[in-house]
């Protein structure tokens, strides 16, 4: 995360777990934007973060299709992919055991289409 300090100028936080939001904050170039998604029971962050490089934090519910659609095409333009850890079906339990132990780096996408093969 260091190497990244104030390189981006727009995060879609969609994590819905409790977690600490100043790392993210601290990526964030001035006048950034850090857009919450999710629905956390708490946000943890220290205000200075925003104070002293005009960053801003908001909100957003999750679009109609419409909007996703047009988020999708976006991505795809730009080439912006998520981060994620495929995980086969097999593997499920074991990755549910991962998600308690809070040993995820990225979100599971079980893939059962190969596992069907």
């Amino acid at each position: 995360m260091e190497a990244l300090v104030k390189s981006l100028d727009f995060i879609i936080d969609t994590a819905s777990g409790e977690h600490p939001l100043d790392p993210y904050i601290s990526i964030l170039k001035t006048t950034g934007v850090l857009v919450v998604v999710c629905a956390p029971s708490e946000l943890k962050f220290n205000p200075l973060g925003l104070l002293t490089e005009m960053r801003t934090i908001t909100g957003s519910g999750v679009g109609g299709t419409k909007d996703i659609q047009e988020m999708l095409n976006f991505c795809a333009a730009h080439k912006i992919y998520p981060q994620i850890e495929v995980v086969p079906i097999q593997y499920a339990n074991e990755a549910l055991e991962r998600l308690v132990k809070k040993d995820v780096k990225y979100r599971f996408v079980i893939d059962i289409e190969n596992s069907l093969k």
